[in-house]
Protein backbone atom coordinates (compact mmCIF):
# COMPACT_ATOMS: atom_id res chain seq x y z
CA UNK A 1 0.00 0.00 0.00
CA UNK A 2 1.26 3.53 -0.95
CA UNK A 3 -0.06 4.91 2.63
CA UNK A 4 -1.12 4.24 5.56
CA UNK A 5 -4.74 5.63 5.44
CA UNK A 6 -8.39 4.16 6.67
CA UNK A 7 -8.63 2.40 3.40
CA UNK A 8 -5.34 0.48 3.45
CA UNK A 9 -6.56 -0.55 7.21
CA UNK A 10 -10.10 -1.73 6.02
CA UNK A 11 -8.21 -3.46 2.89
CA UNK A 12 -5.95 -5.36 5.13
CA UNK A 13 -8.63 -6.28 7.90
CA UNK A 14 -10.68 -7.73 4.68
CA UNK A 15 -7.41 -9.59 3.95
CA UNK A 16 -7.10 -11.18 7.16
CA UNK A 17 -10.78 -12.03 7.71
CA UNK A 18 -10.87 -13.66 4.09
CA UNK A 19 -7.85 -15.91 5.64
CA UNK A 20 -9.72 -16.69 9.11
CA UNK A 21 -11.05 -20.73 9.23
CA UNK A 22 -14.74 -21.02 9.05
CA UNK A 23 -16.35 -20.51 12.25
CA UNK A 24 -13.21 -19.22 13.76
CA UNK A 25 -12.51 -15.41 15.51
CA UNK A 26 -9.48 -13.14 14.26
CA UNK A 27 -7.96 -10.36 17.03
CA UNK A 28 -5.74 -8.39 15.75
CA UNK A 29 -3.47 -6.58 18.13
CA UNK A 30 -2.28 -2.79 17.17
CA UNK A 31 -1.22 0.17 18.40
CA UNK A 32 -3.33 3.00 18.31
CA UNK A 33 -1.97 4.53 14.87
CA UNK A 34 -5.19 6.81 13.50
CA UNK A 35 -5.85 4.80 10.86
CA UNK A 36 -5.88 1.97 12.75
CA UNK A 37 -8.61 3.25 15.20
CA UNK A 38 -10.54 5.23 12.30
CA UNK A 39 -14.17 5.28 13.17
CA UNK A 40 -14.80 4.82 9.49
CA UNK A 41 -12.67 1.57 9.13
CA UNK A 42 -15.12 -1.49 8.11
CA UNK A 43 -14.26 -4.13 10.28
CA UNK A 44 -15.26 -7.38 9.47
CA UNK A 45 -17.90 -9.55 11.94
CA UNK A 46 -14.88 -11.96 12.27
CA UNK A 47 -11.87 -9.61 13.15
CA UNK A 48 -11.57 -7.89 16.52
CA UNK A 49 -9.67 -5.07 17.09
CA UNK A 50 -7.36 -4.68 20.40
CA UNK A 51 -5.75 -1.90 20.87
CA UNK A 52 -2.33 -1.98 23.10
CA UNK A 53 -2.10 1.08 25.45
CA UNK A 54 -0.52 4.10 24.35
CA UNK A 55 3.47 4.62 24.45
CA UNK A 56 3.98 0.70 24.93
CA UNK A 57 6.13 -0.26 22.27
CA UNK A 58 7.65 -3.00 24.94
CA UNK A 59 4.00 -4.93 24.48
CA UNK A 60 4.47 -4.62 20.52
CA UNK A 61 6.91 -6.86 19.37
CA UNK A 62 6.71 -5.45 15.69
CA UNK A 63 8.33 -2.16 16.81
CA UNK A 64 11.19 -4.72 16.97
CA UNK A 65 10.95 -5.94 13.68
CA UNK A 66 11.14 -2.41 12.28
CA UNK A 67 14.17 -1.55 14.07
CA UNK A 68 15.78 -4.82 13.04
CA UNK A 69 14.98 -4.33 9.31
CA UNK A 70 15.76 -0.37 9.51
CA UNK A 71 19.58 -1.74 11.36
CA UNK A 72 20.71 -4.32 9.07
CA UNK A 73 18.86 -3.37 5.52
CA UNK A 74 17.11 0.18 5.33
CA UNK A 75 19.39 2.55 7.76
CA UNK A 76 21.74 5.23 5.65
CA UNK A 77 20.29 5.00 2.51
CA UNK A 78 18.87 7.60 -0.01
CA UNK A 79 15.84 6.69 -1.86
CA UNK A 80 15.63 7.81 -5.31
CA UNK A 81 12.09 7.82 -5.84
CA UNK A 82 8.70 5.74 -3.91
CA UNK A 83 9.69 2.41 -6.30
CA UNK A 84 12.94 1.81 -5.25
CA UNK A 85 11.99 2.74 -1.34
CA UNK A 86 9.31 -0.12 -2.02
CA UNK A 87 12.22 -2.55 -3.50
CA UNK A 88 14.39 -2.22 -0.97
CA UNK A 89 11.67 -2.48 1.53
CA UNK A 90 10.57 -6.13 -0.11
CA UNK A 91 14.33 -7.06 -0.69
CA UNK A 92 14.79 -6.21 3.34
CA UNK A 93 11.75 -8.21 4.22
CA UNK A 94 12.31 -11.49 1.97
CA UNK A 95 15.80 -11.08 3.50
CA UNK A 96 14.06 -11.49 7.36
CA UNK A 97 11.69 -13.77 6.86
CA UNK A 98 14.11 -16.25 5.60
CA UNK A 99 15.33 -15.89 8.86
CA UNK A 100 12.04 -17.29 11.68
CA UNK A 101 14.48 -18.02 14.18
CA UNK A 102 15.37 -14.15 13.64
CA UNK A 103 12.08 -12.87 14.03
CA UNK A 104 10.82 -15.60 17.00
CA UNK A 105 14.24 -14.06 18.86
CA UNK A 106 13.07 -10.36 17.96
CA UNK A 107 10.07 -10.99 18.91
CA UNK A 108 10.41 -12.99 22.61
CA UNK A 109 9.08 -11.00 25.54
CA UNK A 110 10.35 -12.65 28.62
CA UNK A 111 7.49 -11.58 30.95
CA UNK A 112 4.87 -12.91 28.41
CA UNK A 113 5.87 -16.65 29.69
CA UNK A 114 5.28 -15.67 33.57
CA UNK A 115 1.85 -16.00 32.96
Amino acid sequence: MPRCDSDAMTAHLAEIAATVAPGAHAVVILDQAGWHMSGTLAIPENVTLMPLPPRSPELNPVENVWQYLRENWLSNRVFSDYEDILTNCCDAWNCLIKRPWKIMTIGLRDWAHEF
